[in-house]
């Protein structure tokens, strides 16, 4: 059995954990960074969509997106560091977002934008064709699953129209991305270990001291943040500070489709991001000329909720199903008998807004809950879970008064209580990956 000491310890090498873990050792913390698997972004990070969007249904939510933007833009320079593996890079496209029933219509979204000076294009059903190959506008909602009859069926001669959000795009590899925040936290002195599973969160007078690994090894700290992803609840179960959370997290399994363009289209040089909240799906760009298909979770598809350990990575209909829908809002979309794409994991909270907090154990942080959206945040969680860290440590109670922390871009200040473990469910989310 063999010690160590840090003054930080974050479990889990993704992209929100990489971006605490650079921040508090560019900030004079000895931070280790700690990881099951065999590299930065191996895990659902791996996974992502890597969209960078800023629309969301909470004002809270848009001005996080907002300032998360001028990071990716200037992603070299918040990093100073050259990966030898090379740049991940943010590729603008501008998004669509469709109005519909879901959303109503876009009015509280359409206030947060204008509330951060964020510029948009109130579309008509008409102008909607200017971006979009030989689109079928009609309503298609309520969705509906392959079997039940109307499935592909329009409910409605049109659509209410769209807002086209041109500061908009996608990082070209989320796991790169992540592995530059490593290369980032290496040149400031922070540690990292791989292949190592955390077994127990230590304890001693009152508060968290550092992690026990499966192989025996105690690694101690004042410290212990949880990034787990996936993996944040058994993390939170071995600290035993669950139990004293309003909102919890659970992993959930998810489909993404990977269906060929329209011949003739080059969708991969001059598509758009969409989000279509009739039809039920989001899409982006993908390498090889491809549409990424993903779910927004209308209420017809079921929510399944797994073993991170331990569950199916085989495709369902579920792969088909978002194609299909996508199928319906433009025709000449090819839908092969097999579309290709992923399975992996959200990390998703009651209300599927994140968790950023401290915790009831003092020393035991968590920034979780975070998959299916907060990809694009990870930066300025970076930068305010070390300000909540530092704040918490000087004895500040943030449950009480909670950080308010300024963002450096924009001219907002963001209560970071909103994020509190101990909030009550939010029934202005969209309860689903839109935020």
């Amino acid at each position: 059995m063999t010690t160590k000491k840090y003054d930080a310890i974050i479990i889990g090498a993704g992209i929100i954990g990489n971006c605490i873990a650079y921040e508090l050792a560019s900030n004079g913390f000895k931070t280790l960074s700690i990881d099951k698997l065999g590299g930065s972004g191996f895990g659902s990070t791996a996974g992502s969509c890597a969209i960078i969007r800023l629309y969301y249904s909470s004002p809270e939510g848009v001005a996080l997106a907002r300032e998360g933007y001028y990071y990716w833009i200037n992603w070299p320079r918040y990093l100073n560091v050259k990966d030898p593996d090379g740049m991940a890079y943010y590729k603008n496209t501008g998004a669509m977002v469709f109005k519909s029933e879901v959303n109503k219509d876009l009015i509280p979204v359409k206030k947060s934008l204008d509330s951060l000076g964020v510029g948009y294009l109130d579309l008509s059903v008409k102008e909607m064709k200017k971006y979009l190959p030989n689109p079928d506008l009609r309503s298609f909602y309520p969705q509906k699953r392959m079997d039940e009859e109307g499935f592909g069926e329009a409910t409605a001669d049109t659509i209410h129209g769209a807002l086209f959000v041109p500061e908009s795009g996608y990082v070209s590899d989320p796991k790169l991305s992540t592995h530059n925040v490593e290369a980032a936290t290496r040149n400031v002195g922070g540690d990292f270990m791989f292949n190592a599973q955390v077994s127990d969160i230590l304890k001693k007078d009152g508060r968290a001291a550092g992690v026990a690994l499966k192989d025996g090894t105690t690694i101690h700290a004042p410290v212990v943040v949880n990034a787990a992803g996936p993996h944040s609840y058994i993390i939170n179960q071995m600290a035993g500070v669950e139990d004293q959370m309003n909102i919890k997290t659970r992993a959930l399994r998810v489909e993404v489709s990977h269906v060929p363009s329209p011949e003739g289209l080059d969708w991969e040089n001059n598509g758009i991001i969409t989000s279509d909240s009739d039809t039920g799906v989001y899409t982006r760009p993908e390498v090889g000329n491809h549409f990424l298909i993903g779910s927004e979770e209308p209420k017809c598809d079921p929510l399944e909720y797994v073993d991170p350990d331990d569950y199916n990575t085989d495709f369902t209909d579920q792969m088909r199903v978002q194609a299909m829908r996508e199928a319906m809002r433009l025709p000449d979309l090819p839908v092969p008998n097999n579309p290709q794409g992923l399975v992996d994991l959200y990390d998703l909270s009651d209300d599927w807004y994140p968790i950023y907090d401290k915790s009831s154990l003092p020393g035991f942080y968590m920034a979780i809950g975070t998959s299916g959206n907060q990809y694009k945040n990870a930066p300025v969680v970076g930068s305010f879970m070390r300000g909540l860290v530092q704040y918490c440590e000087k004895g500040n109670d943030h449950d009480i008064d909670p950080l308010q922390y300024r963002m450096k871009y924009i001219n907002h200040t963001l209560d970071i209580g909103f994020f509190s473990r101990n909030r009550e469910i939010n029934e202005a989310s969209s309860f689903s990956v839109i935020g």
